[in-house]
């Protein structure tokens, strides 16, 4: 097997995703957005699982008042389709499709597969009380020059580092 490629130069790669979110306002009215997709599957299973349930809440009728075919034909869902198989051909192309799970040195794998799930299903519930993702709320908001967007995307990095310190163990051997 091959070395794998060089990554792209960060601040090209930031002006190129610029590029696509002002192109995707411009083409759909809307920005970009993760968390929608997952929960139009999310959706799609509650309704194809428990169809009274899902008949019968407000909250999937509001959904399914825009979406009448199924949750699967909102565009998100498609997004969400196109960046994973982006992501595999872009994997491909550099050599760096494999399986691995990344962690600190001295963390076992099951600790770290346990706060990986942990830390995703609060930021999930965190984008769906917040209406929305890093991508739609902070990344689309700050395309439009949005003072919510903005602000989003200062206490999502903000907690970020504010956490980081107390789960850095998860990361490195030797904590000073």
């Amino acid at each position: 097997m091959s070395a794998p490629k060089a990554y792209m130069n960060p601040y090209f790669a930031g002006f190129l995703l610029g590029i696509v979110l002002l192109t995707t306002i411009y083409i759909t009215g809307r920005g970009l957005g993760a968390s929608g997709g997952v929960k139009a599957v999310v959706q799609y299973g509650v309704e194809q699982i428990a169809p009274e349930h899902y008949n019968s809440t407000t909250y999937y009728a509001n959904f399914k008042e825009n979406n009448p075919d199924s949750p699967l034909q909102n565009w998100l869902f498609y997004e969400i389709l196109g960046v994973l198989v982006g992501a595999f051909f872009s994997g491909v192309l550099g050599n760096r499709v494999a399986l691995k799970l990344e962690k600190g040195p001295g963390v076992q794998n099951k600790t770290r597969l346990i706060f990986a799930v942990l830390g995703g299903s609060l930021f999930g519930f965190g984008s769906q009380l917040g209406r929305g993702c890093t991508s739609g709320s902070a990344l689309s908001g700050m395309g439009v020059m949005s003072f919510d967007g903005i602000m989003t995307m200062f206490a999502i990095f903000g907690g970020a580092y504010l956490f980081a310190w107390f789960f850095r163990k998860l990361w490195i051997n030797k904590v000073n």
